[in-house]
């Protein structure tokens, strides 16, 4: 398990060092876990004991919210001083994620712009 988190944290270390020396606006863990993700590409596979210790991490996902719960306890008076913005951010944006997501399913199955298929009554 140790040496799962040493590889995760390593990664993440790495993608925190770019971001910072390249001044991208992309999280650091973010450039992490894609090189992480290109990593087990040209691997061709992920290790026994990373599937394992990554799939115990993920039973306890719902842990890493207690934090981000906490801090909107803390700051509940700027909720709801701010509901209005913070209801509008969140609607525009759910609503453009699904958008941009059915766009791009579209057109990776290849529906896009293809009118020569006949539609049967």
């Amino acid at each position: 398990m140790i040496n799962t988190f040493a590889l995760l944290l390593l990664y993440q270390l790495v993608g925190e060092v770019l971001v910072r020396a390249l001044a991208w606006p992309i999280p650091g863990p973010v450039i992490g876990m894609a090189l992480l993700f290109l990593t087990l590409l040209g691997r061709g596979r992920a290790d026994a004991e990373l599937k394992q210790n990554t799939g115990t991490l993920l039973q306890h996902l719902s842990l890493l919210f207690v934090p981000a719960g906490a801090g909107v306890m803390l700051h509940i008076h700027r909720v709801a001083d701010e509901w209005l913005p913070i209801t509008a951010a969140l609607l525009v944006s759910t609503i453009a994620g699904l958008a941009v997501t059915a766009l791009v399913l579209k057109a990776l199955t290849g529906k896009m712009g293809n009118t020569d298929e006949k539609e049967t009554p």
